[in-house]
């Protein structure tokens, strides 16, 4: 199953008013507790995973930074491990001083074994790498930060 998949039941879970939700398939098996002030908490086989269900604040902190530093940040989508090059030994894919176009990627997100490509969504030069690689990431987490071009 691809996070977008899961990302959609749980929104759907959400939506309906759904208390508790687990889905199993043949190789994991996920389950999902909504509580009635905070987020979703799902939790996977072998390692917990939180996510967050209001996006929104998230973003408007994200403007407000981002109006204020003129830097445009690049968060993580989902609780995920971060890698910065392809595989081990090889150089990072981008680096403080690197330029940058839309589209081109800049990590990796590990998440229930899936390895998603996070791409820039700016042209601009790399200002920051703000994790290390094979770090535990959390949702709306700044992972690069990039000053427009």
């Amino acid at each position: 199953m691809n996070m977008d998949v899961l990302k959609n039941i749980v929104k759907i879970a959400k939506d309906e008013g759904v208390a508790e939700l687990e889905v199993e398939a043949k190789d994991f098996k996920v389950s999902v507790s909504f509580l009635s002030s905070s987020a979703p908490i799902v939790h996977h086989q072998v390692a917990p995973v939180a996510v967050q269900a209001a996006p929104s604040a998230v973003s408007t902190a994200v403007k407000a930074v981002n109006t204020d530093a003129g830097l445009h940040l690049i968060k993580s989508p989902f609780v995920g491990t971060f890698y910065g090059a392809p595989s081990p030994g090889k150089p990072p894919y981008v680096k403080v001083g690197d330029k940058v176009k839309v589209g081109q990627t800049l990590c990796i997100l590990e998440a229930m074994k899936i390895m998603n490509e996070i791409d820039a969504d700016v042209n601009g030069e790399v200002v920051e790498v703000c994790v290390d690689t094979e770090s535990l990431v959390e949702f709306g987490q700044t992972l690069i930060k990039i000053r427009p071009a």
